[in-house]
């Protein structure tokens, strides 16, 4: 089965460990150098209807993707092992000492 990006964007991404909903996929990372898909990118929930920015969002490697199907994705991974990238508001409030 072929997929374009297009249509593995706003796919279910299930963990297959405890058959939690992590989110839906909104964003791919693309390694430049070899042209290879690197992880799939959940964006975090909002905080106060997006006042307050975002949750961390969760990047799930590739190597941690299980099956890709019509409507989800199953992921094999742990919470350590989901990469969770900084939000921009993260350096702002540490300077405000929140």
């Amino acid at each position: 089965m072929n997929c374009r990006i297009v249509d593995l964007r706003n796919k279910d991404v299930i963990n297959v460990k405890d058959g939690a909903r992590l989110g839906c996929v909104n964003d791919v990372e693309v390694d430049t150098a070899t042209a290879k898909l690197v992880a799939i990118v959940i964006y975090g929930r909002l905080k106060c209807f997006g006042l307050l920015g975002r949750e961390d969002d969760c990047i799930i490697d590739w190597c941690d993707i299980e099956v890709i199907g019509e409507d989800t994705v199953l992921v094999n991974c742990t919470p350590k092992r989901c990469r969770c990238k900084p939000s921009h508001f993260d350096g702002f409030f540490r300077l405000m000492g929140c």
